[in-house]
Protein backbone atom coordinates (compact mmCIF):
# COMPACT_ATOMS: atom_id res chain seq x y z
CA UNK A 1 0.00 0.00 0.00
CA UNK A 2 1.20 3.48 -0.60
CA UNK A 3 0.19 6.67 0.57
CA UNK A 4 0.02 10.14 -0.68
CA UNK A 5 -0.29 13.15 1.76
CA UNK A 6 -2.00 16.21 0.18
CA UNK A 7 -2.91 19.97 1.35
CA UNK A 8 -1.83 19.07 4.70
CA UNK A 9 -2.08 20.80 7.45
CA UNK A 10 -5.01 22.94 6.74
CA UNK A 11 -7.44 20.59 4.16
CA UNK A 12 -5.56 17.33 4.07
CA UNK A 13 -6.17 14.92 1.81
CA UNK A 14 -4.94 11.10 2.19
CA UNK A 15 -4.56 8.58 -0.97
CA UNK A 16 -3.71 5.35 -0.74
CA UNK A 17 -3.06 3.07 -3.73
CA UNK A 18 -3.58 -0.32 -3.07
CA UNK A 19 -2.19 -3.51 -4.68
CA UNK A 20 -5.02 -5.96 -6.04
CA UNK A 21 -6.87 -7.40 -3.30
CA UNK A 22 -5.84 -5.00 -0.71
CA UNK A 23 -8.43 -3.82 1.99
CA UNK A 24 -8.29 -0.67 4.19
CA UNK A 25 -10.99 0.26 6.64
CA UNK A 26 -11.85 3.76 6.39
CA UNK A 27 -14.80 5.69 8.12
CA UNK A 28 -17.82 6.08 6.79
CA UNK A 29 -18.28 9.57 5.14
CA UNK A 30 -14.66 9.91 4.74
CA UNK A 31 -14.19 8.36 1.04
CA UNK A 32 -13.61 11.49 -1.30
CA UNK A 33 -12.85 9.49 -4.55
CA UNK A 34 -11.82 6.01 -5.74
CA UNK A 35 -11.73 3.93 -8.51
CA UNK A 36 -10.88 0.36 -9.29
CA UNK A 37 -11.93 -0.34 -5.15
CA UNK A 38 -15.31 -2.37 -3.96
CA UNK A 39 -16.68 -1.52 -0.81
CA UNK A 40 -18.39 -3.56 2.02
CA UNK A 41 -20.05 -2.29 5.29
CA UNK A 42 -19.81 -3.92 8.35
CA UNK A 43 -19.85 -2.75 11.93
CA UNK A 44 -16.93 -1.84 13.51
CA UNK A 45 -15.30 -4.98 15.75
CA UNK A 46 -18.40 -7.03 15.55
CA UNK A 47 -21.86 -5.82 16.82
CA UNK A 48 -21.24 -4.54 20.61
CA UNK A 49 -17.93 -3.18 19.92
CA UNK A 50 -19.33 -1.40 17.55
CA UNK A 51 -22.43 -0.08 18.99
CA UNK A 52 -20.16 0.52 22.22
CA UNK A 53 -17.76 2.75 19.82
CA UNK A 54 -21.17 4.56 18.49
CA UNK A 55 -22.50 5.04 22.08
CA UNK A 56 -19.41 6.38 23.91
CA UNK A 57 -16.26 6.98 21.52
CA UNK A 58 -18.11 9.21 19.48
CA UNK A 59 -17.39 7.07 15.90
CA UNK A 60 -19.48 5.82 13.68
CA UNK A 61 -21.28 2.17 14.15
CA UNK A 62 -19.95 1.13 10.70
CA UNK A 63 -16.98 0.65 8.78
CA UNK A 64 -16.56 0.82 5.24
CA UNK A 65 -14.12 -1.83 4.15
CA UNK A 66 -12.60 -0.67 0.44
CA UNK A 67 -10.86 -3.92 -1.52
CA UNK A 68 -9.09 -3.03 -4.44
CA UNK A 69 -9.59 -5.01 -7.50
CA UNK A 70 -7.63 -6.90 -9.78
CA UNK A 71 -6.00 -4.60 -11.51
CA UNK A 72 -5.29 -2.85 -8.41
CA UNK A 73 -7.44 0.46 -6.88
CA UNK A 74 -6.73 3.37 -5.20
CA UNK A 75 -8.92 5.94 -2.55
CA UNK A 76 -8.70 9.55 -1.60
CA UNK A 77 -9.89 9.77 2.00
CA UNK A 78 -11.32 13.48 3.41
CA UNK A 79 -11.71 14.13 7.49
CA UNK A 80 -14.90 15.81 8.06
CA UNK A 81 -13.28 18.90 9.96
CA UNK A 82 -10.38 20.76 8.10
CA UNK A 83 -7.36 19.72 9.68
CA UNK A 84 -4.24 17.80 8.97
CA UNK A 85 -3.79 13.87 8.92
CA UNK A 86 -1.36 11.44 10.66
CA UNK A 87 -0.43 8.19 10.27
CA UNK A 88 0.79 5.29 12.67
CA UNK A 89 2.70 1.70 12.44
CA UNK A 90 0.65 -0.36 15.41
CA UNK A 91 3.12 -2.93 16.75
CA UNK A 92 2.04 -5.94 18.34
CA UNK A 93 1.85 -5.02 22.27
CA UNK A 94 1.64 -1.52 21.05
CA UNK A 95 -1.66 0.73 20.99
CA UNK A 96 -2.22 3.80 20.04
CA UNK A 97 -5.34 6.21 21.74
CA UNK A 98 -6.98 8.46 19.93
CA UNK A 99 -9.83 11.14 20.71
CA UNK A 100 -13.27 10.26 19.64
CA UNK A 101 -13.87 11.16 16.26
CA UNK A 102 -10.00 11.77 15.19
CA UNK A 103 -9.79 7.51 13.67
CA UNK A 104 -9.79 8.06 9.64
CA UNK A 105 -8.54 4.59 8.75
CA UNK A 106 -6.40 1.76 8.81
CA UNK A 107 -5.23 -1.69 7.51
CA UNK A 108 -7.49 -4.55 8.22
CA UNK A 109 -5.29 -5.89 11.14
CA UNK A 110 -5.78 -3.34 13.07
CA UNK A 111 -8.95 -3.64 16.04
CA UNK A 112 -10.56 -0.61 17.85
CA UNK A 113 -12.05 -0.17 20.93
CA UNK A 114 -12.58 1.95 23.74
CA UNK A 115 -11.11 3.71 27.05
CA UNK A 116 -12.50 5.50 29.70
CA UNK A 117 -10.78 8.70 30.13
CA UNK A 118 -11.62 8.92 34.00
CA UNK A 119 -14.51 10.33 36.29
CA UNK A 120 -12.99 13.77 35.63
CA UNK A 121 -13.33 13.66 31.93
CA UNK A 122 -16.82 14.03 32.57
CA UNK A 123 -16.49 17.75 33.67
CA UNK A 124 -13.98 18.40 31.17
CA UNK A 125 -16.15 19.47 27.82
CA UNK A 126 -14.37 16.89 25.64
CA UNK A 127 -14.78 13.34 24.63
CA UNK A 128 -15.17 11.33 28.14
CA UNK A 129 -13.57 8.09 25.78
CA UNK A 130 -10.56 7.45 23.85
CA UNK A 131 -10.47 4.82 20.36
CA UNK A 132 -7.96 2.13 21.44
CA UNK A 133 -6.20 0.99 18.33
CA UNK A 134 -4.56 -2.20 18.37
CA UNK A 135 -3.07 -5.30 16.42
CA UNK A 136 -2.45 -8.78 17.12
CA UNK A 137 -1.85 -9.96 13.86
CA UNK A 138 1.12 -8.08 12.51
CA UNK A 139 2.09 -4.85 12.59
CA UNK A 140 -1.01 -2.48 11.28
CA UNK A 141 -1.11 0.82 10.03
CA UNK A 142 -3.61 4.10 11.33
CA UNK A 143 -4.40 7.55 10.19
CA UNK A 144 -5.82 9.61 12.15
CA UNK A 145 -6.75 13.39 11.97
CA UNK A 146 -7.33 16.56 13.92
CA UNK A 147 -8.73 20.13 13.80
CA UNK A 148 -5.93 22.44 12.94
CA UNK A 149 -2.53 21.45 12.57
CA UNK A 150 -1.19 18.02 14.06
CA UNK A 151 2.19 18.66 16.50
CA UNK A 152 3.99 15.30 17.83
CA UNK A 153 5.87 15.83 21.19
CA UNK A 154 8.34 13.30 22.63
CA UNK A 155 8.01 12.67 26.08
CA UNK A 156 11.31 11.37 27.24
CA UNK A 157 11.43 9.62 31.17
CA UNK A 158 11.38 12.15 34.03
CA UNK A 159 9.75 14.97 31.77
CA UNK A 160 6.06 16.39 32.48
CA UNK A 161 4.48 17.61 29.49
CA UNK A 162 0.66 19.09 30.32
CA UNK A 163 -1.79 19.46 27.49
CA UNK A 164 -5.64 20.82 27.38
CA UNK A 165 -7.81 18.38 27.20
CA UNK A 166 -9.40 20.04 23.51
CA UNK A 167 -5.92 20.07 22.17
CA UNK A 168 -4.77 15.82 22.38
CA UNK A 169 -5.18 14.27 19.29
CA UNK A 170 -3.16 11.16 20.18
CA UNK A 171 -1.21 9.12 22.32
CA UNK A 172 1.05 5.88 23.01
CA UNK A 173 0.19 3.26 25.54
CA UNK A 174 3.59 4.08 26.87
CA UNK A 175 2.68 7.44 28.35
CA UNK A 176 0.93 7.41 31.57
CA UNK A 177 -1.37 10.39 31.95
CA UNK A 178 -3.73 12.04 34.90
CA UNK A 179 -6.47 14.38 34.68
CA UNK A 180 -6.65 17.54 36.51
CA UNK A 181 -7.95 21.21 36.81
CA UNK A 182 -5.16 23.49 35.54
CA UNK A 183 -4.64 26.57 38.61
CA UNK A 184 -6.96 27.32 40.95
CA UNK A 185 -10.92 28.43 40.86
CA UNK A 186 -10.18 31.59 39.63
CA UNK A 187 -8.23 30.66 37.36
CA UNK A 188 -10.97 27.99 35.79
CA UNK A 189 -13.44 31.03 35.98
CA UNK A 190 -11.77 33.93 34.78
CA UNK A 191 -8.81 32.26 32.69
CA UNK A 192 -10.53 30.61 30.19
CA UNK A 193 -8.80 27.24 31.29
CA UNK A 194 -10.17 24.10 32.45
CA UNK A 195 -9.28 20.58 32.59
CA UNK A 196 -5.96 19.09 30.79
CA UNK A 197 -4.02 15.47 31.13
CA UNK A 198 -0.61 15.38 32.42
CA UNK A 199 1.59 13.01 30.40
CA UNK A 200 5.14 11.33 31.52
CA UNK A 201 6.66 8.27 30.60
CA UNK A 202 8.44 7.63 26.97
CA UNK A 203 6.42 8.05 24.51
CA UNK A 204 5.10 10.42 21.83
CA UNK A 205 1.62 12.93 22.23
CA UNK A 206 0.14 14.32 19.46
CA UNK A 207 -1.81 17.82 19.81
CA UNK A 208 -4.19 19.46 17.72
CA UNK A 209 -3.24 23.38 16.93
CA UNK A 210 -6.93 24.53 17.46
CA UNK A 211 -9.71 22.97 19.48
CA UNK A 212 -13.65 22.80 18.23
CA UNK A 213 -14.27 23.59 21.83
CA UNK A 214 -13.15 27.14 21.16
CA UNK A 215 -14.62 27.54 17.66
CA UNK A 216 -17.90 27.06 18.54
CA UNK A 217 -17.34 29.58 21.25
CA UNK A 218 -16.63 32.00 19.05
CA UNK A 219 -19.83 31.18 16.61
CA UNK A 220 -22.40 30.56 19.22
CA UNK A 221 -23.07 34.82 19.30
CA UNK A 222 -24.05 34.37 15.48
CA UNK A 223 -26.18 31.49 16.34
CA UNK A 224 -29.92 32.68 16.54
CA UNK A 225 -31.47 35.60 15.51
CA UNK A 226 -28.64 36.57 12.97
CA UNK A 227 -28.38 40.16 14.73
CA UNK A 228 -24.64 39.36 15.66
CA UNK A 229 -21.72 39.91 13.83
CA UNK A 230 -21.50 38.41 10.38
CA UNK A 231 -25.42 39.85 9.45
CA UNK A 232 -28.08 38.76 9.25
CA UNK A 233 -28.26 36.06 6.65
CA UNK A 234 -24.72 34.80 8.04
CA UNK A 235 -25.70 34.81 11.27
CA UNK A 236 -29.01 33.26 10.70
CA UNK A 237 -26.75 30.70 8.34
CA UNK A 238 -24.32 29.85 11.27
CA UNK A 239 -26.98 29.39 13.25
CA UNK A 240 -28.88 26.56 11.73
CA UNK A 241 -25.98 25.03 10.90
CA UNK A 242 -24.67 24.64 14.71
CA UNK A 243 -28.38 23.75 15.86
CA UNK A 244 -29.10 20.69 13.06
Amino acid sequence: MQEHLEFNPAYSLLTLALAAGEQVNVEPGAMAALGGCDVQTRSGGGFLKGLKKAVVGGESFFLNTFTAGPQGGWISIAPGSPGDIMAYDVQPGRELFIQGGSYLASTTNVQTDTKFQGLKSLFSGESMFFIRAFTEAGPGRVWFNSFGAIKPIPIQPGQVVTVDTGHVVAFENTLQYSVRKLGNLKSALLGGEGLVMDFQGQGTVWIQSRAIAGLVERMVPLMGSGKAAGGGAAGGFLGGMLGN
